[in-house]
């Protein structure tokens, strides 16, 4: 994957939110300047729609984890509106990545370059550098 010289990479799941940037070239990423963004989960309507039987029994709905991917939606938007970030790339595990489209802003699904859908956060900054590349 292309990812533009100082485009933002946002790594979230459930319960994290990493926000870096790249300073290297756009087929050879190097993520710098990781901040946690602090987020306060507030949206529990977010996981209505999977708040069925099935996920119930399973044990496969967990509203905090859903909430939390509203909660960075909705930061993101807040910086894009504010020109804040510019190129963004997210990279999430497929629910939370999921949970997050249904909240972005207009103006963020136009400075999207991509999305992973896979869970990096804990992982080495090398290995999520190296998953861009190959993306």
């Amino acid at each position: 994957m292309k990812l533009p010289h100082k485009a933002h990479v946002a790594i979230v799941d459930g319960e994290n939110f990493v926000l870096m940037h790249n300073s290297g070239q756009p087929f050879e990423p190097k993520l710098e300047g990781a901040q946690k963004p602090d987020l306060t989960a507030s949206n529990y309507s977010a996981g209505v729609k999977h708040q069925d039987d099935a996920g119930q029994r399973m044990g496969s709905t967990d509203l905090e984890e859903l909430a939390h991917a509203a909660a960075a939606a909705s930061w993101l938007n807040a910086k894009v509106i504010a020109n804040e970030i510019g190129d963004l790339l997210v990279i999430a595990d497929p629910k939370t990545l999921g949970e997050m489209r249904r909240h972005y802003h207009g103006e963020l699904e136009k400075r999207l370059v991509g999305e992973i859908a896979k869970t990096m956060t804990g992982e080495p900054t090398a290995k999520i550098e190296k998953a861009i590349a190959a993306a």
